[in-house]
Parts: C-alpha cells; sequence; structure tokens
C-alpha cells in the first residue's frame, strides 16, 4: 500500500532517519553539503509504502518551478530492496506530479549512489546539467524525465 501525506508523517519521519543515516556513510565528508538541502519540514507532499503494514519505503516531491516538481528523500529499507517498491514508489510520485499540473519531474543523486543511478536510468531518466544548489557538484548527477 502506497500512502500520500505529508512530512509530519511518523512512519515518514521514520524511513527519513534510516535514509540519512545511510547517507551519512555514502556520502562521507559531503553529507553536510547535501544535508542542509534536504529539509523535510517544507515537503508537502510525501508518500509512505507499506508491506504488511510496515512502513518500508519513502519519498516526496517538491515544487521547483512552473513546469517541475523535484523528486526528494527517495529511499527503501535495504531489507525490501530489489523486489521493485522504488518503482512503485516513484511511479506514484510521477502520477501526483501530473496531477498537480507539472510536465517533469527532476532530481538529483550521488554519483557513489550507484545502484540509484542505474535505477533512474532504467526508469527512463536522462542525465541533465546539474542545476541549482548542485551546479559544479563533483559528486552530483541530476536527472530530468518528461511525463
Amino acid at each position: 500500500m502506497i500512502l500520500r501525506t505529508n512530512s509530519e508523517n511518523t512512519d515518514f519521519v521514520a524511513l527519513v532517519k534510516e535514509l540519512d543515516a545511510y547517507l551519512k556513510i555514502v556520502d562521507g565528508d559531503d553529507h553536510d553539503f547535501y544535508n542542509q538541502y534536504n529539509n523535510i519540514d517544507v515537503l508537502k507532499h510525501t508518500v509512505v509504502f507499506y508491506e504488511k503494514g510496515v512502513p518500508v519505503g519513502c519519498g516526496a516531491i517538491k515544487s521547483f518551478n512552473a513546469e517541475s516538481m523535484e523528486v526528494k528523500r527517495m529511499y527503501v529499507n535495504p531489507e525490501y530492496r530489489g523486489v521493485g517498491i522504488a518503482q512503485q514508489i516513484l511511479e506514484e510520485l510521477e502520477k501526483w506530479t501530473q496531477e498537480l499540473g507539472y510536465k517533469y519531474t527532476i532530481l538529483e543523486t550521488g554519483k557513489r549512489q550507484v545502484e540509484a543511478v542505474a535505477f533512474y536510468k532504467k526508469s527512463k531518466y536522462q542525465i541533465i546539467p546539474n542545476y541549482g544548489q548542485y551546479k559544479g557538484v563533483e559528486n552530483s548527477v541530476c536527472f530530468k524525465k518528461e511525463l
């Protein structure tokens, strides 16, 4: 089950804490830079994926400009990876983006997050020049998808 909610949802908050702990390891010294752009209190459109009542994954979108929503805080608990949960979360976020009248989703992920880069490519996202705060950031890779 996928629940549309907001950043006040306690299951979403708990999953984001798991995500941040994971990213602190993967991003190393770069974590503090990225973390400053991942405040969840500004997220009004979040989803939580439940497997047999247990929250195991999440994601969010936020307005980037008049045409694009930015995908944020994508995460699936490692014990539940590889079975299509991330794909379902991403598809729900893309659907929600369209319902809100936007034409594109954009996102940033780290080059060290090899699985994430492969996942977005498989999901038909195209690499674009780094945008906004990610311009000139060596470890960042940015993507865009027309919906």
